[in-house]
């Protein structure tokens, strides 16, 4: 069946020998083709330098103050298209205009450094990363987490990235991680290889430059000394045990396979042993979008991080010759057949595995003119300290449409009564709004009194999760405004029932994550309860 592996070429295949052969014949063509140009360039330029031939221009030039050695066919030219843009001629007068941009001042001009050297050529630039790639040049982020589905030629993107920044940044050295080891040589090092060879198409004598050696599995830049690593995070030691070559760092981390990685703290480890040392550094995640909202790199990608970009992308803006008609066929088959997987494993869509609880949810803003319409307002607490929050809900339901809009919230930890009352009074809470609240702590109920709440604890009693959390579920729509409501949003998106190890669904609702969850039921208990809802 057609995957991403699929659309490495052949030359993947092959062995070093061939592959540089192969490499070396597009960079003789190529550089035949920039001999030839640089010939005619040449030829131009002592065209152009030649004396301009005696004529009624050239001693309208003289008069003009024009040096006897600047009386050449170019002097002449120029001369020429002003008296026509003079004339009204546009297209002369956009000629000027253009080209005095290259001689006024040009004396004085320095000539700047040619910051990019190499660039991943624009034919093999996966048209959806276009923006990606000028953000990373820019240096706007720090973590690029590139997420998608099948063929979305992500890690293609990601390994030529890897290569463009070394190429460009002498003192940069890289490692490449995926979960295990064993995996490496024919995944990610051979990738490696094969992006190189693609460079080397476009600037000749670039594969000559490197040096690849499997034992141990590294690629070393000759001219510079610059190392790629390959690394498992099954054997963290050899991640911490780098030391790149003095006077230099590694400013390149890209993680391959992101999703099958131990979780973020083991992400967090590795960055904290091998970024350090330098100034300019670049994070590459690569990863299929896991289905479970649920997985780590889902709930991770979720929290707000200025540093960071999250690019989805998927097969549909590849093109089509890169891919194959097999593995468009495939798609489609998929798509027709089962569109939950097809979204994705081939869109790289969250649709869940099969356990989300709440299907229903529509997250999107509530307007300022919606909530104005709202005339009978719930308010839920479900009280926490530390680690578990105290979480406050604000919403309203529409009977007629079955549909419930939740448009506040509060959360905080190690926070005092009295200080989360003050917090909600501040929201617009009054002595006058009934708050339903776990009734489990009669003392808080108590001293929410004290303070001037009209507050109650909910009821509960046996069965009243399993209820409650059916009624929600099976409401027509659930809107949450992830702006005003964020923590809310994502206990909400992120609900699951959990498995065992077999893979089969446990019976009950998880009693974690379900903070504003439980301020919501509380806050609806007396609608839920009513015959008939």
């Amino acid at each position: 069946m057609a995957n991403e592996q699929n659309l490495i070429p052949f030359t993947s295949n092959q062995s070093r020998e061939e592959a540089k052969k192969n490499g070396a014949k597009g960079g003789k063509k190529s550089g035949e083709v920039r001999r030839q140009k640089k010939t005619m360039k040449e030829t131009m330029k002592v065209l152009l330098s030649l004396e301009l031939p005696e004529s009624e221009g050239k001693e309208n030039l003289k008069q003009l103050g024009i040096e006897q050695e600047d009386l050449n066919v170019q002097t002449g030219i120029l001369m020429n298209q002003v008296n026509r843009a003079l004339k009204g001629d546009l297209d002369s007068a956009k000629f000027v205009r253009d080209t005095s941009g290259e001689y006024i001042g040009a004396e004085e001009e320095k000539e700047e450094p040619e910051h990019y050297k190499v660039s991943i050529p624009a034919k093999d630039i996966p048209p959806a990363f276009i923006g990606v790639y000028r953000d990373i040049l820019n240096r706007e982020h720090l973590e690029y987490w590139l997420e998608g589905g099948r063929g979305s030629i992500k890690s293609t993107f990601a390994n030529e990235v890897l290569i463009d920044l070394l190429e460009n940044n002498p003192k940069m050295c890289a490692i490449i991680i995926r979960r295990y080891t064993n995996t490496l040589r024919d995944s990610v090092y051979a990738q490696t290889e094969w992006t190189i060879s693609q460079f080397s198409e476009t600037f000749i004598g670039l594969q000559d430059n490197y040096d690849f050696k499997v034992s141990p599995m590294e690629v070393t830049k000759i001219s510079t000394g610059q190392k790629i690593y390959f690394r498992g995070t099954d054997d963290a030691g050899k991640i911490k045990s780098i030391k790149p070559p003095k006077g230099m760092y590694i400013g390149v981390v890209l993680y391959e396979e992101f999703d099958q990685i131990q979780g973020m703290a083991t992400v967090r480890k590795i960055n904290q042993s091998i970024v350090r040392g330098g100034e300019d550094f670049i994070q590459l995640y690569v990863y299929n979008t896991p289905p479970s909202k649920q997985h780590f790199v889902n709930k991770e990608k979720r929290i707000p991080k200025k540093n960071r970009l999250v690019h989805l992308s998927d097969y549909r803006s590849a093109p089509k010759e890169w891919l194959g008609q097999a593995f468009i066929d495939e798609a489609d088959y998929v798509k027709e057949t089962n569109p939950k997987i097809y979204e994705n494993e081939y869109l790289g869509l969250e649709t869940g595995d099969g356990t989300n609880v709440f299907e229903n949810l529509e997250i999107r803003e509530i307007t300022e003119e919606e909530i104005s319409h709202f005339d009978r307002l719930y308010k839920g607490i479900d009280w926490g300290w530390y680690p578990d929050p105290f979480a406050y809900n604000d919403m309203y339901f529409d009977m007629a449409r079955r549909t419930l809009y939740i448009f506040d919230e509060f959360h905080a930890n190690k926070m005092s009564n009295e200080a989360t009352w003050e917090a909600l009074v501040e929201k617009g809470v009054t002595s006058d709004d009934l708050i339903t609240a776990d009734s489990a702590e009669n003392k808080s109920i108590g001293d929410y009194k004290s303070y001037g709440a009209y507050i109650k604890g909910a009821i509960k009693g046996p069965g009243s999760v399993e209820y409650s959390m059916k009624w929600l579920s099976t409401l027509n729509k659930i809107v949450i405004d992830p702006n005003r409501c964020p923590k809310t949003a994502e206990e909400f998106e992120s609900y699951e029932l959990e498995k065992d190890k077999d893979g089969n669904v446990i019976t009950g609702y998880p009693d974690k994550n379900n903070h504003h969850i439980d301020a919501v039921r509380y806050a609806l208990e007396q609608i839920w309860r009513r015959k008939g809802q």
